[in-house]
């Protein structure tokens, strides 16, 4: 079991991270969250689960313990595969996503795509109580000033890839719809807009 990474940043893609570990260069698969805080030529760890598959090996990797431990116990639930617990992840910050376990919010829970009432009855029903049992911080998430937001997402998006014009109208449109956001709420919704474009 390969639990973490620590090396060189080589490439981020849309859904990787290539990641240099003592001379070997690990495709990381991860949320876009999480992508968007690496930076090419950087150092970074990474907390990572592995899963291997009769036709693969595939590494898995999140910004903390906390995320890796909500993606293990997704999975425990049946209909959910690596794919579907990351997107979770990508779609619901680890607090977020934990409450509405606990609450058996299932009108959050169907926001995932692939996730439908049943999945999200299940998802609550099966998972309640380990995630109570494993805890959480329950801290909300430090909202940025709003300029500094924009370049953050702005920058984030760029390194994916986007060109930076898009980037701009996308994450302006998003910031345009309200208030309260974090970088990581702007990037999903960024993201969302962006792909419905291509």
């Amino acid at each position: 079991m390969i639990s973490s990474v620590r090396g060189e940043v080589l490439s981020v893609g849309l859904d990787h991270v290539v990641v240099e570990v003592g001379g070997v260069g690990f495709a990381v698969q991860a949320t876009p969250a999480t992508l968007a805080t690496l930076r090419r030529g950087e150092q970074v760890r990474l907390h990572t689960a592995l899963v291997v598959r009769e036709d693969s090996l595939t590494l898995f990797g999140f910004a903390d313990e906390d995320a890796r431990e909500l993606f293990g116990l997704l999975q425990t639930v049946s209909g959910i595969g690596p794919r579907l617990a990351l997107a979770t992840l990508a779609v619901l910050e680890p607090d977020k996503l934990r409450a509405a376990l606990v609450e058996g919010n299932i009108t959050v829970l169907t926001q995932v795509p692939g996730i439908g009432r049943k999945g999200a009855e299940r998802l609550s029903l099966e998972l309640r109580d380990k995630v109570t049992a494993l805890g959480g911080t329950g801290e909300v998430p430090a909202v940025s000033a709003p300029g500094a937001l924009r370049a953050e997402v702005v920058e984030a998006l760029a390194g994916l890839g986007f060109p930076a014009k898009q980037a701009e109208q996308a994450v302006d449109r998003v910031l345009a719809e309200g208030e309260g956001h974090t970088t990581a709420t702007v990037l999903r919704s960024a993201l969302a807009t962006l792909g419905r474009k291509r």
